[in-house]
């Protein structure tokens, strides 16, 4: 192996350790805020690959459970229930479940979201398995939403 080859080898290696222990420092970091949300880190986080956990982390801390955006808690919850009974899954449902009630949802509120999750999967299924025209639903639902119309 020639000298140039080895010292860009052992550049590459060294870089690689280097990512390697900051990769490690981000998932430490992770683990703390994840601890600091909810008082331990669930098995299920632990069992997310390093290389996802950080940005999986952000996008659940930073929309999911902020209470800075457009959405409400109680809102996002039942929307996430709605979508948990549709896919299914059994663990998103109990957990949307869970924290919408621990949101302020009631159990009406509950039940009109799974309603709506299953009134919506209805309809999509005639709308796309008779194949209505799309053009023609969107035209005639502006009409009766009161859009005007070209």
């Amino acid at each position: 192996m020639s000298m140039k080859l080895r010292m860009a080898a052992l550049a590459l290696a060294a870089a690689v350790v280097g990512a390697g222990s900051a990769a490690a420092e981000d998932i430490q970091a992770t683990y703390a805020d994840i601890e600091k949300h909810f008082g331990s880190v669930p098995t299920f986080m632990k069992q997310v690959p390093p290389a996802a956990l950080p940005g999986a982390w952000a996008e659940m801390r930073d929309l999911q459970l902020s209470d800075t955006t457009a959405l409400s808690s109680k809102e996002k919850e039942l929307i996430g229930l709605a979508v948990a009974a549709q896919i299914p899954c059994e663990y998103c449902i109990y957990a949307h479940t869970a924290a919408a009630k621990a949101a302020g949802a009631t159990d009406e509120e509950i039940g009109e979201a799974v309603g709506m999750a299953a009134v919506t999967r209805h309809w999509s299924t005639y709308l796309n398995g008779l194949q209505i025209d799309p053009a023609e639903f969107r035209k005639e639902f502006d009409a009766a939403m009161g859009k005007p119309t070209n």
